[in-house]
């Protein structure tokens, strides 16, 4: 008789103290709240009144309804400065998402927002809606206030440079960027971001400064070792691009990109034995690149090897057909043009200014496509060299390294 006074006593003041907050606060959303303490109060309150004895189970959902669920919305909101109404209609709204309401989701949020405009977290919800619908003023618009009601949300401020720059708005990004990396220089995300922008912008050198300054913090990194190797690319700094490429083909032995790159500067260099290695080891894993095998058919004929160049041109060709026409218009290729196997319906498609690939099995980002078109373009600067020619590049290859090595002594 005791606990049952004792439960309804608490249970009374839990429910005073929850009505209250519906009354101060203004929102229904504490209704569902009371109508489950409500629950639990009624069924003890029978218990009582008829003297029938509960299931221990029923006494559990009583207890959970009416006395744990009140109290843990008072630790939720004294405590941890969560306001339960913005974590229910959040909570709501992501149910209504995943149902695919996205409207009503959206229309219940503005409804909490019009009522409360300085949340954090209606702010942040939408925010992230309007990036996914692709509204990226509005996107931009949220996080801004986002950022402005909680400035140690860094997340939010790497996704607000992130749609700067989708924007266009580089410049913008790069001060948020920058203020993020103030704070917690060792943010590789935001490393990356603000190396990508610098990069896009052709501002080669400040991406390897903010990649360098990043390699402090993460000194494993194969993706900052490789985005310092492509901005050197950019450079025309071979040397040290190709010092960085190797230092990020030691971290990731299964790495296509770095390797391919590292081919591409050694064909530059005219080291065609070093090219083909590492070709070859670009083509050591479970995706193939078309790239590789062209310039493993541009060696074989360079050593006077035609029916292995055709070979390495029919693979390539075959992964990618962007291979056959560049094969088509390289002057170097004229020996095996007749044996290679044109793609199906190469000359249906010839005179499209959008080249199709059907075949292809690696991805590239731009960054990468960029890197890649700039080093193909020098290295045609290989394809009339003689094999003296060669000899005489390598040579000077060779003297450069020893006059390195000896300023380092």
């Amino acid at each position: 008789m005791i606990e049952k006074i004792i439960f309804h006593v608490l249970a009374i003041a839990l429910f005073t103290i929850t009505f209250f907050k519906l009354i101060k606060k203004n929102d229904t959303s504490y209704i569902y709240i009371l109508l489950l303490e409500f629950i639990g109060i009624a069924t003890r309150f029978i218990e009582l009144i008829f003297a029938i004895p509960l299931p221990w189970g029923m006494k559990l959902i009583a207890y959970l309804f009416s006395i744990i669920l009140p109290i843990f919305l008072i630790w939720l909101e004294r405590v941890k400065k969560i306001d339960f109404p913005e974590l229910f209609y959040k909570g709501i709204a992501n149910l209504l998402e995943k149902m695919g309401n996205m409207e009503q989701a959206k229309t219940m949020m503005d409804t909490y927002l019009k009522k409360n405009p300085n949340s954090y977290i209606a702010h942040k919800w939408m925010a992230q809606y309007y990036q996914k619908q692709g509204n990226l003023e509005a996107a931009i618009s949220a996080y801004t206030k986002v950022t402005e009601l909680n400035r140690n949300d860094l997340e939010a401020s790497l996704q607000l440079s992130t749609v700067l720059n989708q924007n266009k708005q580089n410049e913008e990004a790069i001060i948020v960027l920058q203020e993020i990396l103030k704070l917690k220089p060792e943010y590789e995300k935001a490393t990356n971001l603000l190396g990508d922008i610098f990069f896009e912008q052709e501002r080669y050198k400040e991406a390897v400064s903010v990649y360098m300054t990043a390699l402090r913090y993460h000194p494993g990194s194969y993706d900052l070792y490789y985005n310092v190797g492509m901005a050197y690319t950019m450079l025309n700094d071979f040397q040290r691009a190709k010092e960085f490429y190797e230092k990020a083909a030691d971290l990731n032995s299964m790495a296509f990109h770095a390797k391919l790159s590292l081919g591409q500067i050694a064909l530059l260099y005219g080291d065609l034995e070093e090219a083909e290695k590492y070709f070859r080891e670009s083509l050591k894993q479970e995706d193939l690149e078309s790239g590789s095998y062209y310039y493993l058919s541009q060696i074989a004929l360079l050593k006077g090897d035609e029916e292995k160049a055709t070979n390495y041109m029919n693979v390539a060709v075959q992964l990618d057909e962007k291979s056959y026409k560049l094969m088509q218009k390289d002057p170097l290729f004229t020996p095996i043009k007749q044996e290679v196997i044109p793609p199906p319906k190469v000359q249906e498609e010839y005179h499209k200014e959008e080249e199709k690939v059907t075949t292809k099995k690696t991805k590239k980002s731009q960054k990468e496509k960029k890197v890649d078109k700039h080093l193909t373009k020098m290295c045609i600067l290989v394809e009339n060299l003689s094999s003296d020619d060669i000899k005489i590049i390598r040579n000077q290859k060779e003297k450069q390294i020893e006059k390195e090595e000896k300023q380092k002594e």
